[in-house]
């Protein structure tokens, strides 16, 4: 499952979506069931290697606490312990008649050979390749104005519900450098508001970046797919269920990664840094 980083303020939506269920919520078990086929473990899991530029977030340099960041992202980002709350909040939120419809889909065979590509894609620890030939492959479509093009940029905006991926990722930043300075790891030196117009005023030109990074990525992830398949997937993906479950899921997402950027921050404080022999 391919998820873009939605949720202009994900506890906040999650909250609103618990306080209006319509329809009864699914079980455990099958909410467990659907993180599998439809590949949101894995995208669960790729969530620890936004730890590697968790010291650079803070000013600080990536290689300063040597061993001990290795130890402390491994225990923070703990696969088990993120996918224990992604079932807490969907057992919560999850309608089972969305559940379905999209386990469905997930489970046919076009969606199982896209579920094997978005999981390859979301386990690449290093994404230089990726990031290279996306923009290759973007490129040439542009160059040779290919349709497939306009394909991709719909698929995006399907997946990206509401269009606040820019966002999310910014209140994840935020809650990080909050609460590594309210630990005592950093000396910040603007409050809240201010951080956030600071940011506020970046947004046009992260906005356009991310808009190519999914791009890229899109055009990486699903290069052996004929234009048929990505119509079938973007048709799937732009129906009401759907569209209701990727809300959801990208806000589950974001709130889970924003949880575990805190509790890094705080246990920063465990962490020595390395020193030169």
């Amino acid at each position: 499952m391919t998820l873009l980083r939605s949720a202009r303020a994900p506890l906040i939506l999650i909250c609103l979506l618990l306080a209006a269920l319509p329809l009864r919520a699914a079980e455990r078990g099958k909410v467990e069931a659907f993180l599998n086929v439809t590949g949101f473990d894995v995208a669960l899991d790729s969530i620890r290697f936004a730890a590697a530029g968790a010291p650079q977030m803070l000013g600080l340099e990536p290689d300063r606490f040597g061993a001990d960041w290795t130890r402390l992202s491994e225990e923070v980002f703990d696969p088990d312990t993120m996918q224990e709350l992604a079932l807490d909040i969907l057992e919560k939120t999850l309608r089972e008649d969305d559940l379905t419809h999209a386990a469905e889909f997930y489970a046919s065979p076009l969606g199982q050979r896209l579920v094997e590509v978005e999981n390859a894609a979301h386990m690449m620890e290093d994404d230089t390749e990726k990031d290279a030939e996306g923009a290759r492959l973007v490129a040439e479509m542009v160059e040779t104005g290919s349709d497939r093009l306009e394909l991709l940029k719909r698929m995006n905006r399907a997946i990206d519900v509401s269009d606040s991926s820019l966002r999310a990722l910014q209140e994840v930043r935020i809650r990080f450098l909050l609460a590594a300075s309210a630990s005592g790891v950093i000396d910040l030196r603007i409050d809240p508001g201010e951080l956030r117009a600071l940011m506020e005023s970046q947004e046009s030109g992260l906005r356009i970046a991310l808009q190519q990074s999914a791009l890229a990525n899109a055009a990486y992830t699903y290069r052996d797919f004929p234009d048929d398949d990505m119509r079938a997937y973007t048709e799937a993906l732009e129906t009401e269920p759907m569209q209701r479950v990727y809300e959801l899921l990208n806000a589950v997402q974001y709130e889970i990664m924003a949880n575990r950027f805190e509790v890094l921050a705080r246990r920063m404080t465990e962490l020595h840094p390395q020193q030169d022999i």
